[in-house]
C-alpha cells in the first residue's frame, strides 16, 4: 500500500509539474514581447496578435515592434532553449558524464571558426544575411564529421573517447577562431566574433525560425520515442546490450542527432552556455530521470528559461543588450552549485 501511495503521488507530482510548465511558457512568451527599450502593455500586445491572427496588417509602431521584431525573437528563444535543454540531455547520457553539455563535442567551437571566417575573411559573402547562419552551420557539421571520424578509426564511439576527441578538437578549434580574429584587418571582427560567441538573437527573423523549429521538434519526438532505450543506455552499455538495445547503432545515432541539432541552434543564436548544463539536472531533480519524462520536462523548461533570460538581456543595461551567455552564466554557476550540493540528488536516478 506504501508504495502503490507512493507512487501515485510522483505521477501526479509529474503531472503537476507538467501542467504548470504548459501553462508558465505561453504566458511567459505573450508577457515577454513587452520588454525591451520601448515597453509594450500587455492590452496592445493582444491587440495586435488579434489584428495580425484575423488577417489584418497593423501600421502602427507597437504593431511593428511586437509582431515584426520581438515575436520572432521570443519564439526563438523558447525553441533554442528548448533544443539546448534537449541536446544536453541526450549528450549526459550519450558520454554518461553529469558536467557534460552540448558544447562538449567541439560542434560550437566548430561553429565558431565557421562564423569567424565568414566575419573575417567575408567567406559566403554572397549569402547575404544567410551568410553568418550558414557558415556557422557548415563549420558545426565539419567539427561533427571530424569528431566521428577519429573516434570510429581509433576504436568507436565509447564515451570517453568522445569526451577526449571533442575536448582536444574543441580546443584547436578555439584556436584557428582566434588567429582568424588576430589576423584580421577589420578592427571591429573581434568584438563582432566575441558577441556572437557568447550568444545573441537580434537577428531573429520569421524565416529563421522554420529550420531550428522543424529539428528541435523532429529529434525530441525522435527521442521521446526511443525513451526506454535511453534509460537502458544510462545503466551502462553492458545492461542495455542485455535487454537487447542496440548500443553501438543507439550512439551513432544519439551522436548524429546532437551534432545536426546543435549545429542548427548554434548557427542561429551563437554559442549560449549553461543552458545544456543545468536544465537537464533540474529537471532530473523534478520528475526523475526516465527519459519518457525528462525530455519533454527539459526541453519546456529550457524554453522558459532562455525566454526571461533574453528579457533580462535585453532590459538590464538599456540601449545595449547583454550576450546571452553572461546572463545565463551569473544564473546558472550557482544553481548548478546548489544543484551539486543537494545531497538527495544522484544523476541518473530514475525515480
Amino acid at each position: 500500500m506504501t508504495t502503490t501511495v507512493g507512487v501515485g503521488a510522483r505521477v501526479w507530482r509529474r503531472r503537476t509539474i507538467v501542467l504548470c510548465l504548459l501553462l508558465a511558457l505561453p504566458l511567459s512568451m505573450v508577457l515577454a514581447t513587452g520588454f525591451g527599450a520601448t515597453e509594450v502593455p500587455v492590452d496592445e500586445i493582444a491587440g495586435v496578435f488579434a489584428d495580425r491572427l484575423s488577417g489584418e496588417s497593423g501600421s502602427s509602431v507597437a504593431s511593428t515592434i511586437v509582431w515584426d521584431i520581438r515575436t520572432p525573437r521570443v519564439l526563438l528563444a523558447a525553441i533554442v532553449g528548448a533544443g539546448l535543454a534537449l541536446a544536453g540531455a541526450m549528450i549526459q547520457t550519450l558520454v554518461r558524464n553529469p558536467l557534460a553539455d552540448p558544447y562538449l563535442l567541439g560542434i560550437s567551437s566548430g561553429a565558431s571558426v565557421g562564423a569567424t571566417a565568414v566575419i573575417t575573411l567575408g567567406v559566403l559573402s554572397s549569402a547575404g544575411l544567410w551568410a553568418l547562419t550558414g557558415g556557422a552551420l557548415l563549420g558545426a557539421l565539419g567539427a561533427a564529421v571530424l569528431v566521428f571520424g577519429i573516434s570510429i578509426a581509433q576504436g568507436g564511439l565509447t564515451p570517453l573517447r568522445l569526451v577526449l576527441t571533442g575536448t582536444v578538437l574543441s580546443a584547436a578549434f578555439s584556436a584557428v577562431a582566434s588567429f582568424l580574429v588576430f589576423r584580421s584587418a577589420e578592427p571591429q571582427a573581434a568584438q563582432s566574433v566575441l558577441f556572437w560567441l557568447l550568444g545573441s538573437l537580434a537577428g531573429a527573423s520569421w524565416i529563421k525560425l522554420v529550420g531550428p523549429l522543424a529539428v528541435v521538434l523532429l529529434v525530441g519526438i525522435v527521442v521521446w520515442i526511443l525513451a526506454g532505450w535511453l534509460d537502458a543506455l544510462a545503466m551502462g552499455a553492458d545492461a542495455a546490450a542485455s535487454l537487447g538495445v542496440p548500443v553501438v547503432a543507439l550512439r551513432i545515432g544519439l551522436f548524429i542527432a546532437q551534432a545536426i541539432l546543435v549545429g542548427v541552434l548554434v548557427s542561429v543564436a551563437g554559442g549560449i552556455g549553461f543552458v545544456g548544463l543545468v536544465v537537464p539536472h533540474l529537471a532530473r531533480m523534478l520528475v526523475g530521470a526516465r527519459h519518457r519524462v525528462l525530455i519533454p520536462v527539459a526541453m519546456l523548461a529550457g524554453a522558459l528559461f532562455l525566454v526571461w533570460v533574453d528579457v533580462a538581456a535585453r532590459v538590464l543595461a538599456p540601449p545595449m543588450e547583454i550576450p546571452l551567455s553572461v546572463v545565463t552564466g551569473l544564473i546558472g554557476a550557482p544553481v548548478f552549485l546548489a544543484v551539486l550540493g543537494r545531497r538527495r540528488y544522484r544523476f541518473g536516478d530514475a525515480t
